[in-house]
């Protein structure tokens, strides 16, 4: 039976503080799984701590998911809920009960009608309200919190609670009701019923075509109760599973998988939740099994989406292997290969032309109102392509499509591969705003392997900005998670962004020592895609150590995908790998090159290395003129990207050619100087929130938050918390 227990559909984007009523051994739990805890208890800060208190090894580690039945979650706060409950008048709880049953798991808003219906006195909520339990409200009654709400109902008898539902279902008989009131018929049911189940699966599919996921799940978690086959009850909890996952709903659809033998099922949650490699074995086996039981128009599509899925996990690992052999499955089957999926083996084989056709037919299928993962493959195809603008289109409109549906969890997904698009393009300070929202979404509906990603995306923002702690710090949590897990994504992304903090920093000889390791490491541990984006930074870091035999041999394998793709930003940075390949004036023309094909592409900040990279090398061949504009430029982009490293780098530049290194950045704007999360923690603590209350919010640890509150004091010039009050009153929005 289900019970109304699950925690409201996501909202906002910050958990509630805990302040100091979180015990030790709670902050202790990974920031994943203490999000998760803050979730399932509606964000009360006594059931968290209980409930992280009772939580097993496992479920510590988010090894299991955490528990979604309320007598696990919060024992304690319901017993005291009970007890106050009972001193309540018997017509008072009657009330309370039937307000529980009407407003959740599916609100009914059949309260009055009810109440009219069996003609109830609504009067005996004067009792309640003074109790300081509940109180009547327009449409209904409001619970004091989710814990009386849930103590109302389940203190009832079973009895009581199957005649409520009845009620509540015999009033329910307007427009578009039908489905809740098959839910309420089902709920005041006394034993299993084949009927009953059938026409709660019906109402189930009709709600999720009309894309109410999660009013599809309840009905199917009912009918799965009432259905008297076994066999039908496997299928139907895979079916709640599923809609409990596309809501938002992690742990609860780890514990409804977990009770059936669904492998394309687990496949999906593996691929979000556990092990990528596992994830793609499970989803090949899945798809060759819809293809071959009984093969029809619905068994084929139920395949090719087992097989798209199976695309992104091996997107996510890296393994080029499991690329081809998933290309040679859909061959097989008859089935086309997902474009991704044939660009990756293409590549991989030197076909280029024929990985430019396959993704350029994959990305060019973005428009509005489309399947979510297909758009979100249009992104990664248009990525790989280089053509950021529309990426950043493609990404966008998958996470509408899946807002439109009530999908959750391809929202924060879609974020992952769009912080790429806008990392580049000279957004940072937005864009890691946005991966902050969708990291702490990711965590939330237990998307472990998205917020690994997410966080080795952060780690790249980090680098841009040259939080030299910060990027360690993120990168080191990502690749812990993601080695862990056979993530070469995230893996290579993490290591990447501590190469660039390398290159930001001038050094050389680590930055070119983190990308060799890059290009060896395999499936799991690196990826081919990050590998060659990285390629224009190797060549720089390994030009200035003076290894240049690989890095010609890398450049001129980057060079050959580049004329084959004809992406401007791919052709300037391999212009610009030929400018610092070759030696005094003979490189000027190659930067010059670069530069006008930069102004054709989108990858500002790029640009800006560039013209950083030839101000310097024209400083050396005495062009002062030119390489003053060159620098001054360069000085600017960086300021507005806020990354203050690369900026000083560009000041060094200027004043040894005796020019005075004027600043773009606005005098009386002190916020334009920090980066999105200092920006962040510095509001908070200017509103009054502890170093304990900023962590809680932003899902990050004191000592994290202590950090950054050090480094926004050093970047403002100032020395305590008042001068910053004063200083952002002053800067305005």
């Amino acid at each position: 039976m289900v019970t109304p227990v699950n925690p409201p559909p996501l909202a906002g984007t910050s958990p509630p503080s805990l302040a100091d009523a979180w015990p030790r051994p709670a902050s202790a739990l990974p920031e994943r799984v203490r999000v998760r805890v803050l979730r399932l208890v509606y964000g009360d800060p006594r059931a968290a701590a209980g409930l992280a208190a009772r939580l097993t090894e496992r479920q510590a580690a988010g090894l299991d998911p955490l528990p979604v039945e309320p007598a696990d979650l919060a024992p304690e706060l319901l017993r005291s809920r009970r007890r106050a409950l009972r001193t309540l008048p018997d017509d008072t709880r009657l009330l309370l009960l039937l307000a529980a049953a009407d407003q959740y798991p599916v609100a009914t808003q059949a309260f009055l009608r009810a109440v009219a219906a069996a003609r109830l006195d609504t009067r005996c909520l004067e009792s309640a309200e003074t109790a300081g339990l509940a109180h009547a409200a327009a449409g209904g009654v409001r619970f004091a919190d989710p814990w009386t709400r849930i103590a109302a109902y389940e203190s009832a008898g079973p009895a009581d609670r199957r005649d409520v539902h009845r009620l509540l279902a015999r009033v329910l008989h307007g427009s578009g009701e039908t489905a809740r009131r098959s839910w309420h018929r089902g709920a005041g049911a006394l034993g299993p019923s084949g009927r009953l189940a059938a026409e709660l699966t019906a109402a189930a599919t009709r709600a999720r075509d009309a894309g109410d996921p999660a009013l599809s799940g309840a009905l199917t978690e009912r009918a799965a109760a009432l259905t008297p086959d076994p066999r039908d009850r496997s299928g139907l909890l895979a079916r709640a599973a599923v809609d409990a996952w596309d809501t938002g709903d992690g742990d609860r659809a780890r514990v409804l998988a977990a009770r059936t033998h669904a492998e394309p099922l687990h496949g999906v949650l593996a691929l979000r939740t556990g092990h990528a490699g596992e994830a793609f074995d499970a989803l090949t086996a899945g798809a060759a099994q819809a293809a071959g039981a009984r093969p029809s128009a619905r068994s084929e599509e139920r395949a090719g989406h087992l097989l798209a899925r199976a695309t992104e996990a091996a997107v996510y690992t890296g393994d080029l292997h499991r690329c081809r052999e998933a290309v040679r499955l859909a061959g097989r089957l008859g089935i086309e290969p997902p474009g991704v999926l044939g660009g990756l083996a293409a590549a991989v084989e030197g076909r280029y032309a024929d990985a430019r056709d396959l993704l350029g037919a994959t990305a060019g299928r973005c428009g509005p109102g489309g399947d979510p993962t297909l758009l979100l493959h249009a992104g990664i195809a248009a990525l790989m392509l280089g053509d950021h603008p529309r990426a950043a289109t493609a990404t966008h409109r998958s996470a509408a499509a899946a807002r439109a549906r009530g999908l959750v969890p391809p929202v924060s997904q879609a974020a992952e591969f769009r912080a790429y698009a806008d990392f580049w393009t000279g957004r940072p300070r937005a864009a890691e705003a946005a991966v902050l929202d969708a990291l702490h979404q990711a965590r939330a509906t237990g998307q472990d392997s998205g917020a690994c990603h997410l966080q080795a995306a952060l780690a790249m923002f980090a680098a841009l900005a040259g939080d030299v702690d910060l990027c360690r710090e993120r990168a080191a949590a990502a690749r812990s998670y993601a080695l862990a897990h056979g993530l070469g994504l995230p893996a290579a992304l993490a290591q990447w962004a501590l190469a660039l903090l390398d290159l930001g920093h001038g050094r050389h000889d680590a930055a070119a020592a983190r990308l060799r390791a890059l290009a060896g490491a395999g499936p799991g541990h690196g990826h081919r895609a990050i590998r060659h984006l990285a390629t224009p930074h190797y060549v720089e870091a390994a030009v200035h150590t003076g290894d240049t035999r690989v890095a010609r041999a890398a450049h001129a394998e980057y060079d050959r995908w580049a004329r084959a793709v004809r992406s401007p930003d791919d052709l300037a940075l391999s212009a610009r790998c030929r400018a610092l390949l070759t030696s005094g004036a003979d490189a000027v023309e190659h930067y010059r090159i670069a530069l006008g094909l930069h102004a054709q592409g989108t990858r500002a900040v790029e640009r800006a290395r560039t013209e950083l990279l030839f101000g310097g090398a024209l400083r050396r061949l005495r062009r002062r003129t030119e390489a003053r504009e060159r620098l001054h430029s360069a000085l600017e982009a960086f300021e507005s990207f806020g990354a203050p490293h690369c900026a000083d780098r560009a000041r060094a530049e200027l004043r040894a050619l005796g020019a005075p290194a004027a600043t773009g950045r606005a005098p009386g704007s002190p916020r334009a100087s920090l980066t999105a999360q200092q920006l962040r923690v510095a509001l908070m603590a200017a509103e009054g929130a502890t170093n304990r209350e900023i962590a809680a919010r932003l899902a990050l640890s004191p000592r994290t938050i202590d950090h950054h509150l050090r480094g926004v004091f050093n970047r403002l010039g100032i020395r305590s918390r008042i001068e910053l009050v004063r200083l952002l009153a002053e800067g305005g929005d």
